[in-house]
């Protein structure tokens, strides 16, 4: 299988979904090999760097897309298997910024402490060993941590001629922050627009579940990716939210606020992933996956929050999803490798 490489200029980085002209048009089947900067734009390379001097807030989550995928439809499904994230750079940067952030005031949850000091840290790569390090600011603490490379943002262009900012998650994709969006996983969205329009960006070096601080250990990424359509996926059980496939899972991810709808919205729409795979009743898929499921928190810090539920495959009967098609790219990224 061959691999399209794209290197995208800063010029043509996205910064919403929806509202932006592909950056190119692939066809089902293909390969891409996608270099994407960090979310601050290659802003943050220092300690020293603080995001209030450095950071243009116009230009965070640069997504590398979008790409036009030739025939999809509205009502299709967009595949993505994600065979390779590679950190591009040696290094990576998160930081505590004023105002943002799980565990601090924000605009709209107003209180009347000062913000929390502007912070970054740098995380230097370690290629042969594969972590990073974490330097502290107020001790001598130095600590390697593995690396476990993932994609912040992943979606594709909204319904009704919406402009999404590349900060948000919601139905189309966007950014949810989920450590599932990592190599070996499939992900679907539901098409709304023709060409789909797809983008993705936002790699993170590794970032715990919930991102509490507002950032991860953000850096450049190369990801390998292949591209695939389900035609007339509507009238096989399409996905209303994104659904993601690994060797082990079965995964929904719902973003809204409170926190608690977005969780709901993952629910929901396991109970009719599963429903459609094993002709169960909504009430019996709902009483199973009760007991079985697991339902990380992606990101407590977004525009939205995004919710993940996750249902191990090896608790539930075999019926592969979409005809099998995670095991049939699982098999054509093995020739990539």
């Amino acid at each position: 299988m061959d691999v399209v490489e794209v290197i995208p200029s800063p010029d043509q980085y996205a910064f919403t979904f929806g509202g932006v002209a592909p950056l190119r048009t692939v066809r089902p089947g293909t390969a891409l090999r996608l270099w994407s900067d960090d979310a601050f734009s290659g802003a943050l390379t220092s300690a020293t760097d603080l995001s209030g001097d450095k950071v243009d807030l116009s230009r965070v989550n640069p997504q590398t897309g979008p790409f036009h995928v030739e025939g999809a439809e509205p009502g299709d499904t967009l595949v993505l298997h994600f065979v390779a994230m590679e950190p591009a750079r040696d290094w990576g940067a998160s930081a505590v910024m004023p105002f943002f952030g799980g565990l601090t005031s924000t605009e709209r949850t107003a209180m009347l402490q000062e913000p929390l000091a502007d912070t970054t840290w740098i995380y230097e790569l370690d290629r042969a060993r594969n972590t990073v390090e974490f330097v502290a600011h107020h001790s001598d603490l130095r600590l390697a941590l593995p690396v476990a490379p993932m994609l912040g943002t992943v979606g594709v262009a909204p319904a009704g001629g919406e402009v999404r900012s590349s900060l948000v998650p919601d139905a189309f994709g966007g950014n949810m922050d989920t450590p599932q969006m990592r190599p070996g996983t499939t992900c679907y969205l539901r098409v709304n627009v023709p060409g789909a329009l797809f983008s993705l960006g936002d790699g993170h070096y590794r970032q715990g579940e919930g991102e509490a601080c507002g950032t991860a250990v953000e850096g450049a990424m190369t990801t390998t990716v292949v591209v695939e359509l389900l035609k007339g996926a509507d009238s096989l059980g399409g996905p209303a939210w994104p659904r993601l496939e690994d060797d082990a899972s079965l995964v929904t991810v719902g973003s809204s606020r409170p926190l608690e709808d977005a969780w709901r919205i993952a629910q929901r729409e396991l109970v009719r992933w599963v429903g459609e795979l094993h002709g169960l009743h909504p009430l019996d898929a709902y009483q199973l996956l009760s007991q079985v499921t697991e339902a990380p928190i992606a990101n407590v810090v977004d525009v939205n929050y995004s919710s993940v539920v996750k249902v191990r495959t090896d608790l539930l009967p075999h019926a592969p999803a979409y005809g099998g098609v995670h095991a049939e790219l699982r098999a054509r990224a093995a020739t990539l490798l």
